[in-house]
């Protein structure tokens, strides 16, 4: 059940800057996963507590890409991000043992 739920984290500078300051993580995750879903599937792959799950819905945008054969056109899908908020002293470590 998590693995459907949590797609994928994100890692960006932006969500970096969020874990280390706020104690905050970032994922994409299901479109259809509502707060609660997302609060047991973090708990239960990571085995970390959850203090607060904040949820906004990324619009999709069209892209233009100008190459030598002409002009592409297309777009981005949209997707969900959760953003996880964990009490103090608690940590997700994404890449493990590298």
């Amino acid at each position: 059940m998590a693995k459907t739920i949590l797609i994928r984290p994100i890692i960006t500078e932006k969500a970096e800057q969020l874990s280390e300051g706020l104690n905050q993580y970032s994922f994409v995750v299901h479109r259809k996963a509502n707060k609660v879903e997302i609060r047991k599937a973090v708990e239960q792959m990571y085995g970390v507590p959850v203090e607060s799950v904040n949820t906004m819905v990324i619009p999709g945008k069209a892209k233009v890409r100008n190459t030598r054969t002409g002009i592409q056109r297309g777009r981005v899908s949209p997707y969900k991000k959760a953003i996880v908020t964990l009490p103090e002293g608690e940590e997700i470590d994404f890449y493990g043992e590298i």
